[in-house]
């Protein structure tokens, strides 16, 4: 295995079809149309795509959002038809009853325990989507990938009504990037000043984490770039570790104030006139947004533990079914016609093994 490829994709309300109050709310019951057929049709349609993903080899990983429950997706996966995927889950009290889940290759990955799959929450107001974190551990080489799947809270209300919700989920989304990168105040204060100290900081510091999601934000909102701290160059992300003066590490002050940065994988796509992976039509403006985007740490960018996002490998995916007409948009299901597949286009990207 010398690459892993990895792909997301907003599913857009796929529930099933029990008649649950929020199903109900959001119309997605039998006898409003969402009948098993309608349902079984939808699954198909996505199912289909996903095959093709990555020249039709389909991704190692998957991160997807918009999920109701677990049975939705392993329908999913018996449609698919992959003997390999297997899936990491868990339910969260979203307001909507909407879910992140991520499918993995276990040809690929270790299937990983359930101390290593997470669900955080971010209460303001109400429980919005959840970021779903895992760790993932490569077979073979032993190399470690902090997956974290995010679907941030939605524009309905309005891009800047509706922004403090996006902010608080990035702030929180942050916190989680410096857990994974960086040792708590109280261990750090625990911690010998010993070259041997500074060489397991900087292996921290270099772990790989990968997010994915619809993050309802584009590239150049200040909840990705000012609270999430994910850049388009490479001058904070480049930054190492490095000792305070007569010292073997970082003064406790020194280590705190680092906050690590991520690099965002979706500027080359964002430079792009008219290019998204979601359209919206509405009085103001009619627009292509890239909502759904790839971020990662410092150490998988450079390839410093085992695994290398490999540069410019980021796509947007499409099929001529996906985007039909001129204008290539995306094509959301319509239950009465049964056709379409989602309001969202997926995204590509791959990891080098190294």
């Amino acid at each position: 295995m010398s690459e892993i490829k990895v792909a997301f994709w907003n599913l857009q309300n796929l529930f099933d079809t029990t008649a649950s109050s929020i199903a109900t709310d959001l119309e997605f019951t039998p006898e409003q149309g969402w009948t098993d057929e309608v349902f079984d049709i939808k699954i198909a349609n996505l199912a289909s795509i996903i095959r093709q993903m990555h020249g039709g080899a389909g991704p190692d990983l998957l991160g997807l959002c918009e999920v109701e429950n677990k049975e939705v997706i392993d329908k999913l996966l018996e449609k698919i038809g992959r003997s390999d995927y297997r899936l990491a889950h868990k339910e969260s009290p979203d307001i909507r009853g909407i879910d992140c889940s991520l499918i993995y290759s276990s040809k690929v990955f270790k299937a990983p325990p359930t101390r290593d799959m997470e669900s955080h929450l971010v209460n303001f107001r109400f429980p919005t989507r959840d970021i779903f974190q895992v760790r993932l551990t490569l077979k073979g080489s032993g190399a470690e990938l902090n997956v974290l799947v995010n679907h941030w809270p939605s524009r309905r209300q309005g891009q800047y009504q509706s922004e403090p919700l996006r902010i608080a989920v990035a702030e929180r989304c942050g916190q989680l990037v410096n857990e994974v990168l960086k040792l708590e105040r109280k261990e750090y204060a625990e911690l010998p000043d010993t070259a041997e100290a500074f060489a397991a900081l900087s292996a921290r510091w270099n772990r790989n984490i990968v997010l994915m999601g619809d993050f309802n934000d584009d590239p150049s909102c200040r909840s990705v770039t000012d609270y999430l701290l994910a850049a388009k160059d490479l001058d904070k992300v480049e930054e190492e570790l490095k000792a305070s003066p007569n010292r073997e590490t970082p003064t406790i002050d020194a280590y705190i104030e680092r906050q690590p940065a991520l690099f965002n994988l979706s500027w080359q796509l964002y430079a792009q006139p008219d290019t998204g992976t979601i359209f919206f039509s509405g009085e103001s403006a009619n627009t292509m947004n890239l909502f759904d985007q790839f971020m990662v740490s410092r150490g998988l960018h450079y390839g410093a533990a085992g695994l290398k996002a490999r540069p410019g490998s980021m796509r947007i995916f499409t099929t001529p079914e996906m985007a039909p007409g001129a204008k290539m948009r995306p094509k959301p299901f319509d239950k009465s016609t049964k056709k379409g597949y989602s309001d969202h286009f997926p995204v590509e990207m791959i990891i080098d093994v190294v």
